[in-house]
């Protein structure tokens, strides 16, 4: 298989989007994962509404003004996807999500590839069997990736890559997005509130690449 196509995969959730009451609905987005998601920033702050949950709503909002939509982050700081893998059926599945974002990847380099495999799997399984669209992230970039082990992330990403292409489902790029920040002179400092947190503008970048899966659809 391959990463599902862009311009079509979630065709289907951005017409629910564009109804207009009384034949709209609620929709439901489920961002999963760790700290990043969280919207942790420094001193354990954690800045909600300059994270990319909250961001990409805003922009979901200005592209459909007349839909009901509720982002739900299920993010805890710390974890890894072992340990989300765990209460996925219990604190993610019951919201109904027509979207799951997952996002475990940098801290997933403390248990391996291949447990991260398994949990990654299992997650896009059980999202899968319910009918769930997904989009699996990359990790985005932090002071560490950057001076000390950028290998890591990579293998990461990779494998995020190729489970994206196994399944068919969605995958939003951060790593490559923010490895592109960096080759166009900018520094990753720029995209950082802390040694591994980001920024509203880290945030941003990661939120645009969400939201470039949802079409601009003509009127029917």
């Amino acid at each position: 298989m391959a990463v599902a196509d862009q311009k079509s995969y979630l065709q289907p959730l951005s017409a629910e989007l564009m109804k207009i009451w009384p034949d709209n609905r609620t929709i439901n987005i489920v961002c999963h994962g760790h700290s990043a998601p969280a919207g942790y920033a420094g001193f354990h702050v954690v800045d909600t509404f300059n994270a990319y949950p909250h961001l990409l709503h805003r922009m979901l909002k200005e592209r459909y003004p007349m839909a009901v939509i509720n982002v739900i982050v299920t993010a805890i700081g710390g974890e890894c996807s072992a340990a989300g893998e765990k209460r996925f059926a219990s604190d993610v599945l019951p919201l109904r999500p027509d979207l799951i974002t997952i996002d475990y990847a940098l801290n997933d380099r403390y248990i391996g590839l291949e447990q991260a495999e398994q949990a990654w799997k299992s997650m896009i399984e059980q999202a899968l069997a319910r009918e769930i669209k997904v989009l699996l992230l990359t990790p985005g970039l932090e002071a560490e990736c950057s001076t000390q082990n950028p290998e890591l992330a990579a293998a990461h990403a990779k494998q995020i890559r190729r489970l994206a292409a196994e399944y068919g489902v969605g995958l939003a790029d951060c790593f490559e997005v923010f490895q592109q920040y960096c080759a166009k002179d900018g520094q990753i400092s720029d995209l950082l509130s802390w040694i591994n947190h980001c920024n509203r503008d880290g945030h941003r970048l990661i939120a645009r690449e969400i939201f470039r899966w949802l079409p601009i659809l003509a009127p029917t």
